[in-house]
Order: C-alpha cells, then sequence, then structure tokens
C-alpha cells in the first residue's frame, strides 16, 4: 500500500506542469492588469509599501514586529516601509497605552482613502471586463474556477495540516 510520501519522488504528469505554468503567467499578468488598472504605479509606493498599509488598515492598530512577521519580511525592511509611508502621511505611530514600550501603528485617513479608491478603482475595472467578456453560459465556469483557485491559495501541500500562509486582505 502506498502513502502519500511514497509519491512525494514521483513527477507530476506533464499537463500538470503546463498547467500550473500557464496559471502562474495568468495570475501574474492579471495582477499586473490589476495594480495598472487601479492606478497603484501612480501612487510613487512600492508594492511592498502598499501591502504594508493595506496591511495596517485591515488589521490595524499593529506594531512593527506584527508587520515583519505578517509581511515575511525583515524588521528593517518593515521600518524603511513605514518610513516612507509616515513621510507621505499615510500611516501614524504612537504609544501603546497598554504598553509603553510598544509603538502601534494606525493608518491615517488619507490611507484609508487612498487604498479604498484603488480597491474601487480594481473592482470596477475587474467588473467591467466580467461583464464584458464573461458571459452568463461561463459564470458557472468562472464561479467553479474560482472556488479552485481560493482552495489553492489556502492549501499548503508541504504542510498538509495547516490552512493557508496566514495571510489576509488582498492587493490592491
Amino acid at each position: 500500500m502506498t502513502g502519500p510520501q511514497d509519491t512525494a519522488d514521483v513527477p507530476p504528469p506533464p499537463d500538470t506542469v503546463e498547467t500550473a505554468h500557464r496559471l502562474g503567467v495568468a495570475i501574474t499578468r492579471l495582477r499586473s492588469r490589476l495594480r495598472e488598472e487601479s492606478g497603484t504605479h501612480d501612487t510613487g509606493l512600492s508594492i511592498s509599501q502598499l501591502s504594508v498599509l493595506r496591511r495596517v488598515i485591515d488589521e490595524g492598530p499593529v506594531t512593527a514586529a506584527y508587520l515583519a512577521g505578517a509581511e515575511h519580511v525583515s524588521p528593517q525592511s518593515i521600518a524603511q516601509n513605514l518610513a516612507a509611508l509616515k513621510e507621505a502621511g499615510l500611516v501614524t505611530a504612537r504609544r501603546d497605552p497598554a504598553d509603553g514600550r510598544r509603538t502601534l501603528i494606525s493608518a491615517h485617513a488619507s490611507g484609508d482613502e487612498l487604498v479604498r479608491t484603488l480597491r474601487a478603482s480594481r473592482v470596477a475595472w475587474l467588473t467591467q471586463a466580467l461583464d464584458t467578456l464573461v458571459g452568463p453560459e461561463e459564470r458557472p465556469a468562472l464561479d467553479a474556477a474560482l472556488d479552485l483557485l481560493e482552495r489553492l491559495a489556502a492549501s499548503d501541500v508541504h504542510n498538509p495540516g495547516r490552512k493557508g500562509s496566514g495571510r489576509k486582505g488582498a492587493a490592491p
């Protein structure tokens, strides 16, 4: 009898490799298009800075240490991103009233507005693209594909007992 460990050394079939490649390319192209259509490139902020800002908005107030862990980057990288966001007036820092040794990062109203605008632009473009390109007869297939994509995004094939990576939030 063979178990999951016994098949780990068996290469995937060529059609699975080709599908994985096509999926990766399609997702990369769609992410780039969404960034372009949302105006992300026009903000003057890097993708990393926008990711940190989104996380502060979605989960804040948070500490820099939390952000480093959640974004899977070094504390130095978070410090650089936060410095740029503070300089742009998008986030603020204040001492934690419960523990004065910690600093809490919160979004400024301008940061909220920027992310809200980017998200609305992204959704507007994607809604128009769906209405234009995906007919009613294709909607069930799209819904099924979305279910599969969500399962893929939440999976951890290297650690089957774990669900997802712990990252929350969508890109602007």
